[in-house]
């Protein structure tokens, strides 16, 4: 029995030797060699054969003894950069066609023939395949065990086209892509100051994408910066697809419906928010780019505010809190009213509310759960649906059923009315992250006014200003300047002042010795106040020549 176990136990031992041989012989080496058809069997195992990898060879030297090789991904490239200022360069230089050793031809192709900017030598064959990868033209030299990595990244991109979300009357058209290399060049062409500093690194075990941090330096806090770097080197995934992936691993709180980082593909808006002391977070492969820290207030600011005149700009954020509180009371004040408080409806209102509900089976509470369930799978099914039947579908599906409710006696009209008010003001909000906590709050403040009426809502507005008060966006207050109440921040919130009264930059935001951001004496003063003739010919008093 025990020469059983010895045998078996001999034959695993060589079964796991036989296996360490064959990783051992698969795997890739650290380092390039010298040999080209050993580099290129490497490349080829390493990347399976792929047909997008081209490979062209080329003979260079005297008696076309040394072989010369291209690699590169179709798709990826710049075409002419690899055909004119690479392939073409190569056979048409007179200095490699003489009698030349192959480290001679890899200087005289670095320093002469290659006439790209970032070229650059590689001796690991980690970095020549993140290179290789992300659109770069790889040069071997048979009998050299360095490579060169050429800068020729190019390829099909989306145009720069006008924001599908965040859309203004007044301002910008421009709105961001997928390349981080545009996104950056946008915001460079707005603050134009060598200040505005760009940290780059690469996330995802797999997929690398490149994720770069921007901030004004001298204006941004330095311990946002540290705390935005720390949260980004502590991610260890396999792959970042979109900035809502780096936005769920680097948020303070997850149980919450409420976003804690907002995110734009406006340029404008970002560089407004840059000029504040925020961070702003560009993910390769995506148009949204993230901001932070965010606030609560700020999910109400349009950019357009600070376009248009204070009155108005503060007119129209006041009509979007309204419309915020009735997106998420709406429902809960009709069944509170109908079900507990009917002595808070008007007589007449009251009789007609209680015909329409005389012949409905359901209780208000669960009409209004019922309406809103069907009300938010349209507006799913017209998001998914393609464009040319997608609206039509959620228009005709909303009256439809709505219609048909009604006339089946299910729901009440008052009703239908109701959650239709209460689906346009969702709508009304500029940031589609905080209309989708609406929907979902909404759903609790029905239940709430279901079980207890208005005290009940009463007890759901305390739990929602204490869990608001509770968030932290990267350690600042989400409620912030609220909640710690900050009075000097209180001039951009729920209203907005003069621009001529902007002369600080947030404080919980921006360096202390760089708050002040525009100098005195900005408020616009009439004409005889600074010396000029007025209408009838006269000069002001302030001129005294």
């Amino acid at each position: 029995m025990a020469s059983f176990f010895k045998q078996k136990r001999q034959v695993k031992q060589r079964e796991k030797k036989k296996e360490d041989e064959s990783q051992s012989k698969s795997k890739t080496p650290d380092y390039i060699e010298s040999s080209l058809s050993a580099n290129l069997e490497i490349v080829k195992k390493k990347t399976g054969k792929s047909p997008d990898i081209i490979i062209r060879t080329l003979k260079i030297g005297q008696n076309q003894e040394i072989k010369t090789t291209i690699l590169y991904v179709q798709g990826l490239i710049d075409n002419p950069s690899v055909t004119d200022f690479i392939i073409e360069s190569i056979m048409k230089n007179p200095h490699l066609s003489k009698n030349i050793l192959p480290l001679e031809a890899m200087e005289i192709i670095s320093e002469d023939v290659v006439s790209l900017g970032g070229v650059e030598r590689v001796t690991d064959w980690e970095k020549l395949f993140l290179t290789l990868l992300s659109g770069d033209s790889i040069i071997f030299v048979d009998g050299v065990n360095v490579a060169l990595v050429a800068s020729t990244r190019g390829g099909e991109k989306r145009s720069i086209q006008e924001p599908s979300t965040h859309l203004t009357v007044r301002g910008s058209r421009e709105g961001f892509t997928e390349s981080n290399g545009t996104n950056i060049a946008m915001l460079r062409r707005i603050i134009n100051t060598p200040d505005l500093w760009i940290e780059s690194m690469k996330i995802g075990t797999v997929t690398k994408t490149d994720v770069s941090i921007m901030y004004i330096n001298g204006i941004v806090k330095e311990g946002i910066v540290e705390e935005v770097k720390k949260r980004l080197n502590r991610i260890n995934i396999d792959s970042i697809l979109e900035s809502g992936y780096i936005e769920q691993l680097i948020e303070d709180q997850v149980m919450t419906p409420f976003p804690t980082l907002n995110h734009t593909e406006r340029p404008d808006m970002v560089a407004g928010n840059l000029l504040e002391g925020r961070v702003a977070i560009f993910v390769n492969g995506t148009p949204f780019v993230l901001i932070a820290p965010a606030l609560f207030v700020q999910f109400f600011q349009s950019v357009e505010d600070y376009y248009n005149r204070f009155d108005i700009a503060s007119a129209t954020r006041f009509l979007r809190i309204i419309v915020f509180i009735i997106s998420i009371v709406g429902p809960a004040v009709y069944v509170a009213a109908t079900t507990f408080h009917q002595e808070m409806i008007p007589t007449k209102l009251l009789v007609i509310v209680a015909a329409q509900r005389e012949t409905v089976p359901l209780p208000a509470v669960v009409e209004a759960l019922l309406m809103e369930m069907t009300f938010e799978i349209l507006r799913e099914a017209s998001l998914r649906m393609p464009k040319a039947v997608g609206s039509t579908m959620s228009i005709v599906g909303a009256l439809v059923i709505g219609q048909a409710a009604v006339q089946a006696g299910i729901v009440s009209p008052a009703m239908v009315i109701i959650v239709s008010i209460t689906a346009i003001a969702s709508f009304a909000t500029p940031s589609y992250a905080i209309a989708i906590s609406a929907r979902i709050v909404r759903f609790g403040f029905i239940i709430c006014a279901g079980m207890l009426g208005f005290y009940g809502m009463i007890l759901a507005f305390i739990i929602l200003i204490v869990h608001l008060c509770s968030l932290r966006s990267l350690g600042v207050p989400y409620m912030t300047p609220l909640a710690p109440l900050n009075p000097k921040g209180l001039g951009d919130t729920f209203f907005r002042r003069p621009i001529w009264a902007f002369k600080e930059r947030p404080q919980f935001l921006t360096n202390e010795n760089n708050l002040i951001r525009e100098g005195d004496n900005q408020r616009p003063l009439p004409p005889e106040s600074r010396g000029m003739k007025t209408s009838d010919g006269k000069k002001g008093e302030g001129n005294e020549s």
